[in-house]
């Protein structure tokens, strides 16, 4: 069992420092809103942090489930940041879905100092973290990771190192690049299956046992179905997430016309009130 911190109770960090607790860690947690914290110990037990400094104090392990960038750096190098406060030889493990130069300029402020960090971006959504079952893509130190997975293991069914400082977000890119182009082909194939009269939810169940068979459809089409869009991850988040795989991609030469047009597709989506819809409100778009 270690010590830590997590920092950031989201939809994700809620659940999963749930889990850190649940499996014997003594862990410390700290939220922007403290009254989520003060409301997540009550609930399970631990300590509650003023600061992400105060979390870090004496940590093992930090880890940190934010928004994205700016707030990353703000709970590890800002005024009250957790670094400052972490021994030689901790490592801080980042679940958020931000950019690998944040990843790559972290691991390098967190080398100088003596510990370790981990790009370490989660796919699963909240039911995933809610049920222990996230898939963790991981960048950084083999060494910092060996000790960190059998931590990270308390909420994932899958973890894997994938290389070095930013892999991990790169990866976590790939994984957000493949949903575009799934769920849009899946609200496509619904939509057109309604226009041409058929029984959708009849053929989904046939042709869902065959090659068109995806985590999509698997678990989305009920509900785009019966127009409810209100399951997992927002349109708002899933925006953030392509803006940082197309900013990579303008670095790195990739070309990817139809990620760049799923993210248009999705600005629709927020221009019609759907920010907080999910991702599988692409189908809503079609049925304006």
């Amino acid at each position: 069992m270690v010590k830590a911190a997590f920092i950031g109770l989201g939809v994700m960090g809620y659940p999963m420092a749930r889990h850190l607790q649940a499996k014997g860690h003594i862990v410390t947690v700290y939220n922007r809103t403290a009254a989520k914290a003060a409301r997540w110990v009550a609930e399970h037990g631990g300590v509650a942090a003023s600061t992400p400094r105060e979390a870090a104090d004496g940590q093992d392990i930090v880890f940190a489930c934010v928004g994205n960038d700016d707030d990353l750096r703000e709970v590890a190098i800002g005024p009250e940041g957790a670094f400052p406060a972490m021994a030689p030889g901790a490592i801080f493990v980042d679940h958020t879905t931000a950019s690998a130069g944040a990843a790559r300029q972290l691991a390098a402020a967190a080398a100088a100092a003596g510990f370790a960090f981990l790009d370490a971006p989660v796919s699963g959504g909240q039911a995933g973290a809610e049920n222990g079952q996230l898939t963790v893509m991981v960048g950084g130190d083999t060494a910092a990771y060996a000790r960190a997975e059998p931590v990270i293991a308390s909420f994932a069914r899958a973890c894997r190192l994938l290389g070095p400082s930013g892999s991990g977000q790169l990866a976590k890119m790939m994984n957000q690049i493949a949903i575009a182009g799934v769920v849009q082909g899946l609200a496509e194939a619904i939509h057109f299956g309604k226009a041409a009269g058929l029984d959708v939810a009849a053929v989904i169940e046939v042709i869902s046992k065959g090659a068109a068979q995806s985590w999509q459809m698997e678990n989305r089409h009920k509900t785009m179905l019966d127009g409810k869009y209100e399951f997992g991850f927002a349109v708002d988040w899933m925006r953030k997430d392509l803006g940082i795989v197309l900013d990579e991609a303008r670095g790195n030469g990739a070309q990817l016309p139809l990620t760049a047009l799923v993210d248009q597709f999705y600005a629709e989506i927020q221009s019609m009130g759907g920010q907080r819809w999910d991702t599988s409100s692409l189908l809503a778009r079609l049925e304006r």
